[in-house]
């Protein structure tokens, strides 16, 4: 995702959740062992109709270089607004209606060039097409740098009558963004020194990204014997291999060569710790916690009761992992068992133009209105469909407030990448819906809400093909799909923001974060997540080591969990309420964006994450569900 300039609200790019690959309905199987699977060495051997049109953006390059030029002038002129902000609602207004001009038309210049790049990272021409855009990202964000600080610096009785001029109205609550963190401001002399230091709190980051191409994976045979090189591309792969002996050579070789580095991996995490811990105390924070959650105005107890409400309802889990070491059939249940699927799964390839269909008609609970855009989309250049060796992997959707959405995928012809139609769809529809009703200023939907509507179209599309569902084993593996959906991002998430909460409070308490001790707290967690019908294997107390998220970014994978609680919450309501569910989330959360703070653009949906009711909700789903997975399997 672009690093947004500034407070920018520059157009979103998500990264796709993996899901697992459920049964193929009978419905599709016909179609799927007629079809052929393509392939395509290069960008011009793929039709037309699988590529995204990146001429509605801009029909030329040359175009593209008019507006490049024009966003270098609007950012050297927009100086001109530095030292009047606060002196007249007029001033503040004339300077938003600045940044507003410079910052659309930056982020549809920067959106054409990375999404050029992006399916043909080859082509020299290209590659410089993006260095340009990325120089006049630069500046961009050297030319308005200062409009926080000068923000921030108003006196209070001043900055409350500047905003309550009309004038001002358009922009009031992009500026309350900025003044939230007010009261950990400090002296320009200590920012300027923060600034300086900003470098140092990040060499954790760097040095993970170095170590962990540093940790070479040694070769381990496969099904048939032939050795093969471990890598973490493909370690996923053999933990979903039949063969338990593989599974279990894969794991022991791949955390064992994390081991190798484990003092190395436990001070770079311990640095990245104290990093966070250190620049919360300088600001007066709390904690780390409050720093990271405070900027993006979510209180701090969304993520505690998170945490305890998982906690409580861990049994639930416990039931599940049982479940799964009796399909299984195996007398000792371990970490390296956990991807393996309990019920076989359908294969057979599905196009793109067929899975299409899947997601359409899945989704039609959504109204008419919905899937019509959808489908317009999906057949109108939003989408860049097939993979070549130049073209980056996994998916994501994007787009710049000034264009329609657009979507990457690397549609490989399984039941997962109709899932994943389906996830982008649903990010891509959140733009559609929010740039239609939203002004530039509000159009930036946070991180927070983004991935409700995706998880809440691929659950709308597994109650349908579930409705649809004709025999056991089909409605056995499409309930297991689901119910690995909560595992993998319900519980694991939560297990992931619980061990990051340990960690920093442990730091900030002053105990030493050594490899024994990190890996203590984390196996100490995951034993209590999985229960007593999972053998926590040692090796698992290495796990942290290859979470990125932990290096990258502090306190950020609790979203993912609460995100896919308010998507249950919300797809339940459409199922049961039908239209008018429907009108109330596309009105009130599809159509926001940043038009309110995000626990109160949920709550307008139908969501009060404030509460634990949501995440109280989810673990009844997933109740409901593994009740009648059980129910299924008993069956004689």
């Amino acid at each position: 995702m672009k690093k947004q300039v500034f407070a920018s609200v520059t157009a979103l790019a998500i990264a796709l959740s993996t899901v697992s690959v459920p049964f193929i309905p009978y419905s599709t199987q016909a179609v799927a062992l007629a079809a052929e699977k393509p392939s395509y060495q290069t960008r011009a051997e793929i039709p037309d109709a699988y590529k995204w049109k990146l001429d509605h953006i801009y029909p030329t390059v040359k175009e593209w270089e008019k507006d490049v030029a024009k966003v270098e002038s609007l950012a050297n002129a927009f100086t001109k607004n530095q030292g009047k902000v606060g002196t007249s609602s007029a001033a503040m207004q004339a300077a938003f209606d600045d940044y507003v001009e410079l910052m659309r038309l930056h982020d549809k210049a920067y959106v054409y060039a990375s999404m050029s790049l992006d399916v043909n990272s080859a082509n020299p021409d290209l590659q410089k097409l993006r260095d340009r855009a990325e120089k006049m990202s630069t500046l961009v964000t050297e030319k308005t740098s200062w409009v926080q600080p000068e923000i921030v610096a108003i006196p209070d009785d001043k900055i409350k009558s500047l905003l309550s001029a009309k004038e001002v109205e358009p922009y009031k609550l992009f500026i309350e963004d900025m003044l939230r963190t007010k009261p950990y401001a400090l002296s320009a002399d200590m920012e300027q020194l923060l600034a300086k230091s900003s470098p140092l709190g990040g060499a954790p980051t760097n040095i993970y990204g170095m170590l962990s191409k540093d940790v070479k994976f040694p070769k381990i045979k496969d099904e048939t014997g032939k050795e093969v090189q471990l890598t973490r591309a493909n370690f996923i792969s053999y933990m979903e291999s039949k063969d338990q002996k593989l599974r279990r050579e894969a794991f022991k070789a791949y955390y064992g060569a994390l081991i190798d580095f484990q003092d190395s991996f436990a001070s770079t995490f311990a640095a990245k710790v104290k990093a966070d811990n250190f620049y919360a105390a300088v600001r007066n924070y709390d904690s780390a916690l409050e720093a990271s959650l405070t900027p993006n105005n979510v209180p701090t107890k969304v993520y505690d009761e998170l945490i305890d409400t998982v906690n409580d309802n861990l049994p639930l889990l416990h039931r599940y992992i049982s479940l799964k070491k009796k399909m299984l059939g195996v007398k000792e249940l371990h970490m390296y068992d956990i991807y393996v699927p309990i019920v076989p799964s359908d294969d057979k390839y599905i196009s793109f133009d067929e899975g299409k269909k899947i997601v359409v008609n899945g989704l039609k609970v959504m109204g008419d209105d919905y899937v019509k855009a959808m489908s317009d989309g999906l057949d109108g250049g939003w989408v860049d469909v097939y993979s070549t060796d130049d073209k980056r992997t996994g998916a994501y959707q994007w787009g710049a407030y000034d264009s329609h959405p657009y979507v990457l995928l690397n549609h490989q012809g399984t039941l997962d990448d109709v899932y994943t139609i389906a996830h982008e769809m649903g990010h891509a529809m959140q733009s559609y819906y929010t740039n239609k009703n939203q002004p530039y200023i509000s159009s930036n939907y946070p991180i927070f809400t983004a991935e409700v509507a995706s998880t809440m179209n691929e659950t709308l599309l597994f109650k349908s093909m579930y409705a649809k569902a004709k025999t056991k084993e089909e409605k056995m593996y499409l309930l297991n799909h689901y119910l690995e959906n909560f595992r993998s991002t319900l519980f694991r998430q939560t297990q992931f923001a619980e061990f990051e909460r340990v960690v920093h409070e442990k730091e900030q308490a002053g105990e030493s974060l050594n490899a024994e001790a990190i890996k203590k707290i984390y196996l100490d967690i995951n034993k209590k997540y999985y229960g007593k019908d999972m053998v926590s294997d040692e090796e698992i107390g290495m796990e942290w080591a290859r979470v990125s998220h932990f290096y990258n970014y502090k306190y950020y994978v609790y979203q993912y969990s609460t995100s896919f609680a308010a998507a249950q919450a919300l797809a339940k309501q459409i199922m049961d309420e039908g239209q008018p569910a429907v009108d109330r989330v596309r009105k009130n959360f599809l159509e926001a964006g940043n038009s309110a703070p995000p626990i109160e653009v949920l709550k307008a949906a139908g969501v009060d994450m404030s509460t634990s009711q949501p995440i109280e909700q989810a673990m009844e789903i997933f109740e409901e569900t593994l009740n009648e997975l059980e129910k299924l399997v008993n069956e004689k």
